[in-house]
């Protein structure tokens, strides 16, 4: 055994705790990587955190190296970087990002490892598999060039794909949220803000990521004709109430799901390149104004509870872990 190691997991809705974990030594095809930084879902992690995946989602929902099963007990998480203790020359010391829980020490194949690129902070890295969402639901709108785009929700997922929509030439991008605190940070990405009330209409292309009926009837509201929304919010076990009468026909609307568990028809990109390319994206310095919050890994049976109710504010909160 290559030792010890130390993971949080959900013991019951709502009840989170640290427990001990053993470690093997890494074989050929594997590294063992301890954990600088993990990034907690706000949205996914707080619905697993608070019980509330549905039944006949719970197979889609699990994280590629969960263990147990929804609703608890259960180890889960996907954005965890780390440096690799021990492995393949070309990786040893290498910092890496993976799909890996909220763990001190922990061993994968090589093949589950992508390197951070040199320009990214190992703290920023973490925010690689939402910036991966983001690039598949740019990839499932392909926007135009000189596109009128509108992105409502303005959490993790949705600061994401302005920050990367605002790149685009000719582009208008409006970060639509009901925060007016989202104002500064939408300037720091490159994108103008709305309250819902005051914003643009005759867009293109409306990403939706508030996980709110509101703010659905809000998206198709702000299309134009033939316009589409990408519907990127996960809900959950809530219902959702959506007006397709009205408008909705006569102007030709379009609603179309994006998941980040698969790639486009057509596109030519594995999920390998997409996960390179959204490292790479991550040299950008507007997706620190992500980061909101970070907190030792010892209190993050108490930090879980404050995100999942709202009392402790975030985008991103990164939890930080001890050199040991």
């Amino acid at each position: 055994m290559s030792g010890d190691a130390r993971a949080f997991w959900l013991a019951a809705p709502g009840n989170g705790e640290i427990r001990p974990e053993q470690v093997p030594a890494p074989a050929a095809d594997e590294v063992l990587v301890r954990t600088l930084h993990t990034g907690v879902s706000r949205g996914t992690e707080t619905l697993v955190f608070t019980g509330r995946v549905p039944a006949s989602q719970r197979a889609e929902m699990r994280a590629p190296y969960q263990v147990g099963d929804f609703p608890a007990p259960v180890k889960y998480g996907y954005l965890n970087v780390g440096v690799v203790e021990q492995g393949p020359d070309d990786l040893l010391g290498r910092t890496i990002f993976s799909l890996y829980p909220h763990q001190t020490r922990y061993v994968v194949p090589v093949s589950a490892v992508t390197v951070v690129p040199d320009g990214v902070p190992a703290h920023r890295a973490v925010l690689a598999g939402t910036v991966e969402t983001a690039v598949n639901a740019l990839w499932d709108a392909a926007p135009l060039i000189g596109d009128r785009i509108a992105v409502v929700g303005g959490g993790m997922v949705g600061c994401s794909v302005a920050a990367i929509a605002a790149t685009l030439p000719g582009v208008r991008v409006e970060l639509v949220d009901v925060d007016p605190a989202r104002e500064p940070i939408a300037a720091r990405l490159g994108a103008s803000y709305a309250h819902p009330d005051d914003a643009s209409g005759d867009c293109d292309i409306v990403i939706h990521a508030s996980a709110t009926s509101a703010g659905l009837t809000r998206s198709l509201e702000l299309l134009a004709p033939e316009g589409t929304v990408v519907e990127l919010s996960w809900y959950g076990d809530k219902q959702v109430s959506v007006p397709l009468g009205e408008f909705f026909h006569a102007r030709r609307l379009k609603i179309r799901s994006s998941q980040v568990g698969n790639i486009v028809p057509g596109r030519r990109r594995t999920y390998a390149d997409r996960l390179a390319l959204s490292l790479d994206l991550l040299r950008n310095p507007a997706f620190e104004t992500l980061i909101t919050g970070r907190s030792p890994f010892s209190e993050l049976p108490e930090v879980m509870p404050r995100l999942a109710d709202g009392s402790l504010p975030a985008l991103c909160h990164v939890i930080d872990y001890p050199e040991e």
